[in-house]
């Protein structure tokens, strides 16, 4: 199991992920922080750029914070 601790930044203009350090990330969305979008399109982008399932992938902390910590 890998955790990363994740910097959300919803509202951006553009998608993009930047890893800071090898267990923290940076991640850029489009999607507002509003009924739970932004943690949907995090879960998504983290799918994408590591290449695992979405069902794999979980908040485990900070599910309303921009700060979380995600675990897969």
């Amino acid at each position: 199991m890998t955790k990363y601790l994740v910097t959300v930044k919803p509202g951006s203009s553009q998608e993009k992920i930047i890893e800071t350090t090898p267990n923290e990330l940076v991640v850029y969305l489009r999607a507002k922080p509003h009924d739970g979008e932004a943690n949907e399109a995090l879960i998504k982008a983290v799918s994408k750029n590591f290449g695992v399932p979405k069902t794999s992938i979980k908040i485990s902390r900070g599910q309303k914070s921009r700060i979380k910590t995600i675990e897969f």
